[in-house]
């Protein structure tokens, strides 16, 4: 037996994202799901810590399998996979975004603003969480406000 077979490469990443740019998410979600198993394949039997798989692909294929959950409206097993993605990765700054955004939609806001200042932390420049760091503030502003009238 070949002992290279089962390995994960870049190169079948690289599927994966081809066909998740087409919008073939399940052929996408398959490969994401194959490569993160030769992953965890892979280190069970030993290889040196990122031989075939290093910690930038994996926590990409985390995070966009997590894309895909998230467009299926699975939110809880989208932000386990971004968890998985910032574990494998700490500095990646996407995943906290991409959990934020959800923790925000099911109307967590302390956990969203979290996420969304990491992400700051990590890249000051990037917008998007800044603009959805301010939403989350107002939103919970209000609901904070709410809540105080209710009980008035």
């Amino acid at each position: 037996m070949d002992g290279r077979q089962g390995r994960p490469s870049h190169a079948s990443l690289a599927l994966a994202q081809a066909h998740f740019n087409k919008g073939e998410y399940a052929e996408a979600e398959t490969l994401y799901s194959a490569y993160i198993s030769q992953c965890a394949c892979a280190a069970s039997v030993g290889a040196a810590p990122g031989s075939k798989c290093s910690p930038e692909d994996l926590a990409t294929a985390y995070n966009n399998r997590g894309q895909i959950k998230y467009f299926r409206v699975d939110f809880y097993e989208a932000m386990d996979d971004y968890t998985s993605a910032i574990q494998v990765q700490p500095t990646f700054e996407v995943p906290y975004y991409n959990r934020g955004l959800i923790l925000y939609r099911l109307g967590y806001f302390d956990d969203a603003l979290e996420d969304f200042k990491k992400v700051l932390d990590l890249n000051p420049g990037f917008q998007d969480a800044t603009l959805s760091l301010k939403q989350t503030i107002l939103d919970k502003e209000e609901k904070q406000r709410r809540i105080n009238e209710k009980n008035y």
